[in-house]
């Protein structure tokens, strides 16, 4: 006998489709690397055949069929891919468990994967290493904590307190991961980004090194300027012996940073800064091209303005001893740049900022020069500034085809809140901190899902609509956050140099926070909101997920799913042959016109990476994380020629990183059969210390 419906869990009959069956099956296959594509479909059949016999005259249910697709697989001889789907199906039913328990139809709508992270990471455990929180306790949890600062402006925090947790819980909006692991815990300290100075002294440098150990245990990120350590071979006076270098010191931040597990939480990660002009520069340059070198680093060379002039004149430039100040030696600034733009082609290491362009935009230039920024390079601070992030998911923000303009108006005023919020409820870890943090209040609201934006607005990544797009919402987002703080500014105060920023100067009343926007690269949260990292493109369209503790997942884009079922051209095999490569512009069976919405980072010229980052950076406060993914057979002359179109365009700095130049990837492509990425990979550049 046929079937014809089945029962949902809810209780309501719907139509039975055999293609879900065969659907997930395949997903399990692939899993275990199995090769016939037709499998499922004979497995598929075996399973209904089954289903018709034992359910004559009546309906079974999810679960029976589940039952039986585990009893089919088993029979045949497939007990491993009978475990993938198994282990596959107690995932969800801990999704749907949770969501029973608190009441919950629609939020959160967590992937897998996304629970996976949170129970891995984000979740509070009791003393012996137990859970004892669910991702909506967690919510509830960070909403509550923040909401409460609003007590000491005399606001009701009880309203706050609901909108944040409802924005969170949609996945509309989500802070950045020290918030989540911390608010309303033990340790409390809140922020993500951090810069702490580096004098020319060991006590300066020891003492750096304690407090970027403070830092990382409770899960930030900090970076350095080690410009102003002498040269190698310069004199010590009070030793009467010879200094050894910057880069011999960076050592010791790395060595310190890999006995330190950020807060048990995730691995520390620092950023590296040397001037250009800096006598050791071609050794930092080489410093981490060596295997195993300063693993816990990204490295970037602060470029000057001068320097970009003497490159395009072809002449030399000055190196000088940080020490005296004075000029040693010459160098010819052309030879100098290509050697950073084949250093970086070759090991994905260093990149490069801005140090002029990031300066001309610092809004406290009275208080102080930038010299470095945080791990990943979207946040410029001053030396002892914290910051705290948090990133608006857009592909939350289209309806029907059009940008949801007045939904994003409200995320970016309760974002903004949230995010002020933030400074009052952290637990700095160092009082310099604090004062510095608060005196400034700087704050960086950004974006993930853009790529799926522009899927759902059926624009290609790459093209001129894709560039209007991002100008378009970065500029209302910043325009929209920069009322919101001018609104906070007029009744609670501006933060306390306000009269010393360039907020005054533009004759504004008030200003709650020194700066307000920031893209950052947005690696957990995106796959906690189940959305692509900050301005990224996808990074594949089918791949395989290494989960926490030795589980795989199959996974397909789910725009991307639905637009070849509603064409009509999804099969099982097809997702196969994406898997193994990601990209789908060689495979004949999808029209051009998907071909084209549908393109991966690889997929896409490295100039339009750069004017998707530049159209940003023009309404953004702070900097953007953005990585311009090169393919393996991409040339030095590709990486240079993104460099100066980045310089061009203003951009305050860029990273590229060509697949295949790194030892260590946390995305692989065909490894061993399928694109293979790490449980925290969301796009970007595919190395531990990118994704953190």
């Amino acid at each position: 006998m046929t079937i014809f419906e089945i029962k949902k869990r809810d209780g309501r009959r719907v139509k039975f489709e055999q293609q879900k069956i065969t659907d997930a099956i395949h997903k399990a296959l692939i899993a275990v690397h199995f090769k016939n594509g037709k499998t499922a479909q004979k497995l598929s059949d075996s399973v209904v055949r089954t289903l018709e016999r034992r359910f004559v005259r009546k309906t079974p249910s999810v679960e029976d069929i589940q039952d039986i697709v585990i009893e089919v697989l088993r029979k045949r001889g497939y007990k491993k891919v009978a475990e993938e789907y198994l282990t596959y199906r107690k995932r969800k039913e801990e999704i749907r468990r949770l969501k029973k328990k608190f009441r919950i139809e629609k939020e959160p709508k967590l992937t897998v994967n996304a629970l996976e992270v949170l129970r891995k990471r984000y979740l509070l455990r009791n003393v012996k290493g137990e859970i004892i929180e669910t991702p909506v306790k967690m919510f509830k949890r960070v909403a509550r904590t923040i909401a409460k600062v609003d007590k000491k402006y005399r606001r009701g925090y009880k309203r706050t307190e609901k909108q944040f947790y409802k924005t969170m819980s949609r996945l509309e909006f989500l802070p950045n991961s020290p918030t989540l692991f911390n608010a309303g815990a033990p340790l409390g300290q809140l922020s993500a980004c951090f810069v702490l100075p580096v004098e020319d002294s060991l006590e300066s440098i020891f003492t750096a090194v304690k407090n970027m150990a403070l830092i990382e245990q409770s899960g930030g990120g900090v970076g350095f300027d080690f410009s102003k350590l002498r040269l190698k071979g310069d004199m010590v006076k009070s030793t009467k012996g010879v200094a050894s270098g910057p880069v011999s010191f960076m050592k010791v931040f790395n060595a310190a940073t890999e006995i330190i597990k950020s807060g048990g939480k995730r691995r520390g990660a620092m950023m590296g800064i040397l001037r250009v002009d800096h006598p050791d520069i071609i050794e930092f340059i080489e410093s981490k091209s060596k295997k195993g070198s300063l693993t816990n680093f990204n490295i970037s060379v602060a470029i000057t303005d001068s320097f970009m002039k003497a490159v395009k004149e072809n002449k030399e430039y000055s190196l000088i001893n940080p020490r005296t100040g004075k000029k040693i030696e010459k160098r010819k600034a052309r030879d100098v740049w290509n050697y950073i733009v084949k250093t970086a082609w070759k090991f994905g290491d260093p990149g490069v900022i801005f140090i002029d362009e990031i300066n001309r935009k610092n809004p406290l230039s009275r208080i102080g020069k930038i010299e470095a920024t945080n791990p990943c390079g979207e946040q410029p601070l001053l030396s002892y500034e914290s910051c705290n992030l948090g990133s608006i998911n857009l592909s939350k923000m289209v309806k029907k085809g059009r940008i949801y303009w007045d939904k994003l108006k409200r995320t970016v005023q309760i974002a903004v809140h949230f995010l002020d919020n933030v400074i009052d409820a952290n637990k700095y870890p160092l009082t310099e901190i604090e004062k510095v943090t608060k005196e400034n209040r700087k704050i960086g609201l950004g974006v993930m899902g853009f790529a799926e934006m522009l899927i759902r607005l059926n624009i290609p990544y790459d093209s001129e609509e894709a560039i209007k797009i991002a100008e378009r919402v970065m500029k209302f987002i910043t325009k929209e956050a920069r009322k919101k703080s001018m609104e906070i500014g007029r009744k609670h105060g501006s933060f306390k140099n306000f009269k010393k920023s360039i907020w005054k100067k533009k004759k504004h009343r008030a200003m709650r926070n020194a700066t307000i926007t920031t893209i950052a690269p947005t690696g957990s949260i995106s796959i906690i909101a189940g959305c692509s990292s900050g301005i990224e493109p996808l990074f594949a369209v089918s791949f395989m997920r290494n989960v926490f503790e030795g589980t795989r997942l199959f996974e397909v884009n789910p725009l991307f799913e639905r637009v070849a079922k509603d064409r009509g051209f999804y099969s099982t095999d097809l997702l196969k042959k994406i898997s193994r490569i990601g990209s789908i512009q060689n495979i004949k069976e999808i029209p051009d016109d998907v071909k084209k919405i549908f393109k991966t980072a690889l997929d896409i010229k490295p100039e339009w990476h750069v004017r998707i980052q530049a159209e940003f950076q023009k309404y953004t406060d702070n900097s953007v994380s953005k990585t311009v993914n090169l393919p393996k057979n991409a040339t030095w002359y590709d990486v240079k020629k993104a460099f100066e179109l980045a310089y061009e365009l203003k951009c305050k700095g860029i990273t590229v990183f060509r697949y295949g130049c790194k030892p260590q990837q946390i995305l692989y492509i065909g490894r061993p059969k399928h694109i293979t990425a790490h449980p925290e990979y969301s796009g970007g550049c595919p190395t531990p210390i990118c994704s953190f």
